[in-house]
């Protein structure tokens, strides 16, 4: 079996995570916390970890409370718009009960681009609005809220979510043409803020739907709607997409995909089984050739913390999926080639171990760049330090 943290790593974990609550205002609340959906998808994660590690009930609260949160600002209008409530439209009461059928912003500091005002690239990175791949990593959250609390519900809200994604996101170019996905939508999902495509939002979102298809197999989630048409829709677009990217954040994410599609193939919930090897393949160029880069040994102000630990995660996923699969080797039809390529990858752990060691020094983390940064690098070292609560999806 993969080795659970050590009580040294337990023990940063938690004190990161007690960080990142206080300072963000989850608690002791406060009436205008600092909400921010890609960090706040991983902390819920990084809670139910800790929840499943100890057993104390105090990680298992906040778990529940950062989704209430984050529903209860970045489901909502900003309070800088003129528009008020809920994104969806819907009244108070029925809000609460969809709160995510609008889908959700951000949570940058800066309001969104109106449609008549000109695109300034720079600016657009601090502007508001929806992305694709972060409403992907808030379903996967709420899919582990309902695994590990057994209420449904969190799962039900990520589907009505991933529906109203990818209505927003999704469209075809001419009538007829394969679809294609924008990276960057309005909070209301009305019109594209960066019309380009994010290199794995597809595959992000197969998996993701595919992740959630699967829970409609027990009785309670039988009433939610099904996602079959948008798993075929985002299956063609994955179809000769390139994958392959050296930027170390890119290859986690693509390792961390690889490692749920593991899973959901042998809970015979991913009917593309053939996608597996490809995207071990993309990890395993990409990965070989960021280490040849000189980026590691650069001081912890020139590094981008976040972006490092993202492949640590994908390192991390990889022993799991190296154990996972060779105790299921029979639901794998080219299990010869995909060991191979695990075996591959599996010579890159020095440098999820140096990683993990040089952010987890205190020295390291007093550097400008990682104060830059704050939350996202303090929750991200969290996750890569126990990472069973974003990698493991109840198989």
């Amino acid at each position: 079996m993969i080795k659970g943290p050590t009580a040294s790593m337990l023990t940063l974990a938690r004190e990161l995570m007690f960080e990142f609550t206080a300072l963000s205002g989850l608690s002791p609340a406060r009436p205008d916390p600092i909400r921010y959906l890609w960090t706040d998808a991983f902390a819920v994660c990084n809670f139910l970890a800790l929840y499943r590690e100890t057993r104390e009930e105090q990680y298992g609260k906040l778990a529940l409370d950062l989704v209430h949160q984050v529903h209860s600002n970045l489901g909502r209008h900003r309070s800088d718009d003129e528009r008020k409530g809920w994104i969806s439209g819907l009244d108070e009461k029925e809000g609460a009960l969809h709160p995510a059928i609008g889908g959700l912003r951000i949570g940058k500091k800066m309001n969104e681009r109106k449609p008549e005002e000109p695109f300034d690239e720079s600016l657009e990175w601090d502007r508001d609005g929806q992305y694709y791949h972060y409403l992907t990593k808030w379903m996967h959250a709420l899919t582990k809220v309902s695994l590990v609390t057994g209420n449904p519900v969190y799962t039900k809200w990520a589907t009505e979510l991933a529906k109203t994604a990818h209505a927003g996101f999704c469209y075809a170019p001419s009538p007829g043409a394969r679809k294609r996905m924008y990276w960057k939508m309005s909070i209301d999902l009305s019109y594209a803020l960066v019309p380009s495509m994010g290199q794995h939002d597809p595959l992000n979102g197969l998996v993701t739907y595919c992740e959630l298809q699967s829970r409609s197999q027990t009785k309670a989630q039988r009433d939610r709607p099904s996602l079959s048409s948008e798993i075929i829709e985002m299956a063609r677009m994955c179809e000769g997409q390139r994958l392959t990217t050296d930027d170390p954040l890119g290859i986690g994410s693509l390792l961390v995909d690889a490692c749920i599609m593991s899973q959901l193939i042998v809970k015979a919930g991913f009917p593309y089984p053939n996608l597996l090897p490809e995207v071990l393949d993309a990890a395993r160029s990409g990965l070989d050739r960021y280490a040849m880069t000189a980026s590691m040994k650069l001081p912890a102000d020139y590094r981008l913390a976040f972006r490092e630990l993202g492949l640590s995660i994908g390192l991390h996923a990889v022993r799991q999926m190296k154990e996972f699969i060779n105790q299921h080797a029979g639901a794998f039809d080219n299990i010869s080639s995909i060991s191979a390529q695990l075996d591959h990858l599996a010579r890159h752990f020095p440098l999820q171990r140096e990683i993990e060691a040089f952010w987890s020094e205190r020295h390291n983390r007093a550097s400008d760049n990682w104060s830059a940064h704050l939350f996202i690098n303090t929750v991200m070292l969290a996750t890569s330090l126990v990472p069973d609560g974003l990698l493991y999806i109840g198989v």
